[in-house]
């Protein structure tokens, strides 16, 4: 309980977005959006949620730390969004009834948001180092 209040209290944007992301990926989705005619724009929306939130996630840990932890950062902010993306892939596909179907090349584009964050931050971390 005490890691969770740590987390809510030092990453309390992080938090909200990927509750934000549980919300998206498990609640209902309208069959007709407005972009549905844009050529892969699931996938595109996928890599800019993910991204998004992970560059927040990296934009935090910065904030919070004078030192950064490169095998922290790479198991926190880069393999554990990864790693909740499969599970959610894996719960839309086996718990939402039908609504929902986990696919490969969603988890695809969640890895591809998360590394392009990963390397935003790694290039922030780089341009922060030298001040």
């Amino acid at each position: 309980m005490k890691y969770l209040s740590h987390l809510l209290v030092s990453y309390p944007y992080t938090v909200a977005l990927f509750a934000v992301v549980w919300y998206l990926s498990l609640g209902f989705i309208p069959e007709h959006m407005p972009l549905n005619d844009v050529k892969f724009i699931d996938k595109w929306t996928h890599i800019v949620m993910y991204g998004g939130t992970c560059t927040v996630l990296w934009w935090e840990y910065w904030r919070r730390h004078k030192h950064g932890n490169a095998r922290r950062l790479l198991l926190l902010a880069w393999a554990a969004p990864i790693a909740m993306s499969g599970l959610l892939e894996l719960l839309q596909e086996y718990c939402t009834g039908g609504r929902r179907s986990g696919e490969w090349l969603d988890l695809a584009a969640n890895a591809t948001g998360v590394t392009l964050a990963a390397a935003i931050g790694a290039l922030l971390l780089s341009r922060w180092a030298r001040r």
